[in-house]
Parts: C-alpha cells; sequence; structure tokens
C-alpha cells in the first residue's frame, strides 16, 4: 500500500479513494480492539529502535501521514479504524532487509506464541474434550459433487 501511495504528498488523495471505496486502507482496523491497538505503540516504539540501526526507511513519512489523518478524520474514527500491529511491523521488517512477499509468514511467526498456548490449554483443561473449529466454510455454496473420476483430475496412484 505504501508503495502504491509513493510519497506522502500524495496520502490525501489515497485516502479520499479509500472513502469512494477503491482501495482498502491495510493495517488499520481490528475485530477486538475498538480503539487504538495497544500493541501497535509497543511496536511503532520497536520500529523507532530498528530505524536508528538501519536508518529511517522513506515509508515511515507515508505511513506517519496516514496514522494523522485516520485518527483525525470523521471517516475512520466513526469506524473505528485505528493503526494495527502489522501497519509499522512491515515498515520495520523491510528495513531489516525482508522483502514484502514473506511479510505474511513474519505476521504469523510471533502468532504461533499465542496460537500454542491455546492448544496447550485444551490439552491441559480437564473439561475439554476436544476442540472444534468454528464451521465458517468459505468458496461456494450450493456447488454439485462431482466425482474425481468426472473432474479431469488423475486419480492418486497409491503410491507415494
Amino acid at each position: 500500500m505504501l508503495d502504491v501511495i509513493g510519497s506522502k504528498d500524495k496520502v490525501p488523495a489515497y485516502i479520499e479513494k479509500v472513502k469512494a471505496g477503491q482501495f482498502k486502507l491495510m493495517g488499520f482496523g481490528h475485530r477486538i480492539y475498538k480503539n487504538y491497538d495497544p500493541r501497535a505503540n509497543i511496536i511503532k516504539w520497536a520500529a523507532d529502535k530498528v530505524f536508528e540501526v538501519t536508518g529511517r526507511n522513506p515509508k515511515l513519512e507515508i505511513a506517519l501521514e496516514l496514522e494523522r489523518i485516520a485518527l483525525e478524520d470523521e471517516y475512520f474514527v466513526k469506524r473505528k479504524l485505528y493503526p494495527n500491529v502489522d501497519f509499522y511491523s512491515g515498515i520495520m521488517y523491510q528495513a531489516m532487509g525482508f522483502n514484502p512477499e514473506i511479510f505474511t509468514v513474519l505476521f504469523a511467526i510471533p502468532r504461533t506464541v499465542g496460537w500454542l498456548a491455546q492448544w496447550q490449554e485444551l490439552l491441559e483443561d480437564p473439561e475439554q474434550k476436544i476442540a472444534r473449529p468454528a464451521p465458517d466454510l468459505y468458496g461456494p455454496h450450493g456447488a454439485d459433487f462431482v466425482p474425481i473420476e468426472k473432474r479431469g483430475v488423475p486419480a492418486a496412484s497409491g503410491t507415494a
């Protein structure tokens, strides 16, 4: 998103396109935090520490302007769209030499601690007999079942 915007002076035009529904404001909003994500303050502080070593990432100026506008603009305030933890971490990861293509993996790595903690709680809770994921299915609904031999997909040979 910051690459698309390009420079700080182009932020207002991008914001107008977000309001018009032409773009999404990435790194803003969270389904749990309905105000400023407290983790965002910590990661913003950590990003400043990284920039002391790597030099200030030029994209930071764009990010700071986006944040300033989003925190003041009624459109974003009304929708409770505040920077989340991933907003500044991407800029920090890039300053550390990671390519944006790997960001999804980098965003997931710290979350594994929470996922493992939740799994451990499920294992250790004597009242918990089974854990089931939410039955939220994605994809086309009402699709007809087509047997594998009629799909044009080679059948598995049974050998690895």
